[in-house]
């Protein structure tokens, strides 16, 4: 270690190059510390994720482990942590073990500790042990209530003193808050810990074990978002298997995640993903460039329209506008040409002072975010006809069946920890460095099909999205705020689904109108300008026409006239 020169500026005159080649050749002479057969399960949140909502990745209630040790804002919990170790010391089973016979046997295993952070720790070997003995007996603590739930526990194990922090119905605010920070990736304690605590309240392994399995099934049942029929563990509830989770955050993530193997992992590295986004905006820009051409001439020819005299005239009464009305409604009426009345009344019909004063509100000029995959909202393919149904299997189970035109999506459930904890979990699932990132891939196709409220309403509807919060727009704005990925990977199986979506959708005719529309007939701006300047000539000369001739009291007079004949 470059201890005593890392703080030294080597640009610096002060720099003692002789001494650090003394201490360098020392240091390559030196037998490297012996390998543990341990990896890193505590990671740093990537500062990607953290810049975008730090709120969701420090614990604001209490903290576990290091690396939030001495937050200013968890320090009030640390009497009740204190507490919980007080109560932990007197369920220990055996007359002759103690609490500081925990912190022993933690401090024995301290380099296994700092290997499974990412990150040095600063803390001495005596503070950082005592430090996790007091983190994991309030964490067992707390954690009681879901052994409770699955039926390892009576509920006369959870002590009163906690009562006021945890709730066996998950109902009480400060319980929530608490079950946010414990499901932090910087808030994790390692799993090896817990047993070590853990087994000191009960008289063999095996039922320490299952107690702790119980807790972790419980924790993840509460808090998953995914329902699945099936939990790890409930097969075989041996050592070797709950050796195998890292912490808390492992096995639910692990409960949710599937394992992509083979074929089907596809964990390939989307290295360009900004690159093709951009060329992708480069093509729209070319493919609607003279459309805004169209749009300008057309903007011009209409606003000297409406500044002649005997146009305004004419489309002032009532029964004018009725009659024009009239071939419109009939002509919304034929299908893939209806989304056109709403725009033509706009244009005739309504002042365009609103639009002229708010035109960012359009969602039409609004670039898609670089993060965001390709796809239709769940609104457009509904109206392309595509169902949607629910699964109960989990992530895995989302598929498209083209010739049913049917989009399985897994029901997820969605509550006030439900952020937090999926930010997590794409947190953890970036960091691990196993294999594709699915849940991200999966959070990127729900950010790419919900929108808008109406997107949320529709999956509420068909029960895919079981939603506790206050209103769709939460939901919405659940899935738009995850828009930011530490990386891209291609997910085989999403990637088909996604691109299966994508080719039913492009090839129904409705999709192809528009399509035609936009290449065909806003791509020729020069026939429609010529066209905007014949209407420009042809109002200029029925204006000087009518300055002689009065025509609007005699185009007036024949609507009273028909009026009068169908009365």
């Amino acid at each position: 270690m470059m201890t005593s020169y890392q703080s030294k500026n080597t640009a610096t005159s002060d720099f003692d190059e002789k001494g650090w080649v003394r201490h360098i050749n020392k240091t390559l002479h030196e037998e490297l510390p012996e390998e543990l057969d341990f990896n890193v399960v505590v990671f740093t949140v990537p500062k990607s994720l953290m810049a975008c909502d730090r709120s969701s990745y420090v614990p604001q209630q209490v903290s576990m482990g290091p690396y939030h040790f001495l937050d200013h804002d968890v320090l009030e919990m640390e009497k009740y942590k204190i507490d919980a170790a007080k109560i932990f010391q007197k369920q220990i089973k055996s007359p002759s073990l103690t609490f500081d016979h925990l912190v022993q046997q933690i401090k024995a295993v301290e380099s296994k500790i700092r290997i499974s952070h990412d990150r040095p720790l600063k803390l001495s070997c005596d503070t950082l042990a005592l430090m996790l003995a007091i983190d994991s007996a309030f964490l067992l603590e707390f954690l009681k209530i879901y052994a409770v739930k699955e039926g390892r526990l009576v509920a006369a194990a959870i002590s009163s003193k906690m009562s006021h922090l945890v709730d066996l119905q998950g109902k009480k605010s400060s319980h929530n808050a608490l079950l946010r920070d414990l499901l932090m990736l910087e808030n994790q304690i390692p799993l090896f810990i817990l047993k070590t605590m853990l087994q000191s309240q009960f008289s063999s392994p095996e039922v320490s074990d299952e107690t702790l399995l119980a807790m972790l099934m419980g924790l993840s049942k509460d808090v998953s978002p995914f329902k699945t029929s099936t939990l790890l563990g409930q097969t075989s509830k041996t050592y070797q298997q709950l050796d195998s989770f890292a912490h808390l955050l492992d096995y639910l993530f692990r409960a949710i995640v599937p394992e992509m193997e083979g074929e089907h992992a596809g964990g390939e590295e989307i290295i360009i993903q900004q690159e093709v986004e951009e060329e992708k905006a480069a093509a729209a820009a070319i493919t609607f460039e003279h459309s805004s051409h169209v749009k300008e001439a057309f903007g011009k020819v209409w606003g000297m329209v409406r500044k002649v005299n005997v146009f305004k005239k004419l489309t002032s009464s009532r029964s004018v506008k009725a009659l024009m009305k009239m071939p419109l409604d009939l002509v919304a009426k034929v299908p893939g040409v209806d989304k056109l009345k709403d725009p033509i009344e706009k244009l005739f019909f309504s002042g365009e002072e609103k639009d002229e004063e708010n035109p960012e509100n359009s969602d039409s000029d609004k670039a898609p975010l670089i993060e965001e995959i390709t796809i239709p909202s769940v609104t457009d393919l509904a109206r392309a006809g595509i169902t949607f149904v629910p699964s109960h299997d989990g992530i895995s189970s989302i598929s498209f069946d083209p010739k049913t035109a049917t989009l399985s999506l897994p029901v997820v459930c969605l509550d006030i920890n439900s952020e937090v904890v999926l930010r997590n979990l794409v947190a953890y699932e970036a960091c691990r460095a196993k294999g594709p990132l699915v849940l991200a891939r999966y959070t990127e196709f729900m950010n790419g099909i919900v929108d808008t409220e109406e997107d949320a309403m529709v999956l509420i509807s068909k029960g895919i999205i079981v939603s506790q919060l206050k209103s769709q727009a939460e939901v919405a704005s659940l899935w738009n705020g995850m828009d930011k990925s530490v990386r891209l990977t291609k997910v085989q199986f999403l990637d088909e689904v996604i691109e299966g979506v994508n080719e039913y959708y492009s090839q129904r005719w409705k999709v192809k109108a528009i399509k035609f529309a936009r290449a065909y007939i806003f791509g020729s701006w020069k026939l429609l300008t010529f066209m905007a300047t014949i209407m420009l000539l042809s109002m200029v000369a029925l204006q000087a026409f009518c300055s002689v001739y009065t025509c609007s009291r005699w185009f007036t007079d024949i609507v009273l006239e028909n009026e009068t004949g169908k009365n």
